[in-house]
């Protein structure tokens, strides 16, 4: 592992400057997902919570907070995102959904962060809108998954990691 890249010589948290890096097609791969009553899942799915389509409006949530991540993580370098993908799959196993979001650009920097707040404010999303009827919901498992693009290269979780 290097070092922090976001500390400078001195110990100050610092922006990294990436005007000296290619501009290459980066893409990156967040999953996670919130747990809940089966009860809770139904109603989700079944287009009847109260505050309305609690799906459609997590998508939207997550896309949102791509696009906005340079706000709201300090150091993070706005980026002009060529797409982003919010998929919520409902998954009785859980029960809750599982959220995986996709976040594209052609740039100097990586897109980990924006496919990371994606999927963590599409699940507080799907939490905002659910609480009424299930305060015990958790968001659980948030992580990257791939990433591809840069100088580091392309990573793949393995399976089971």
């Amino acid at each position: 592992m290097s070092g922090l890249t976001h500390i400078s010589a001195s110990g100050e948290a610092s922006m990294v400057d990436v005007s000296e890096k290619d501009v290459t097609a980066r893409i990156a791969v967040a999953e996670g997902c919130i747990v809940m009553q089966p009860e809770t899942l139904e109603l989700i799915v079944s287009g009847n919570a109260k505050k309305g389509d609690v799906l459609g409006t997590a998508r939207i949530a997550g896309i949102m907070a791509a696009k906005r991540t340079h706000e709201l993580i300090p150091l993070c370098h706005a980026l002009l995102l060529s797409k982003v993908t919010i998929d919520l799959t409902p998954d009785a196993t859980l029960p809750g959904v599982r959220v995986r979001a996709m976040a594209k650009v052609a740039g100097q920097t990586g897109v980990e962060m924006e496919a990371l707040t994606a999927v963590t404010v599409a699940c507080l999303t799907i939490y905002d809108m659910a609480k009424a009827v299930d305060r015990f919901m958790r968001i659980e498992g948030v992580g990257m998954m791939e990433k591809s693009g840069g100088k580091s290269g392309d990573w793949k979780r393995p399976a089971g990691g």
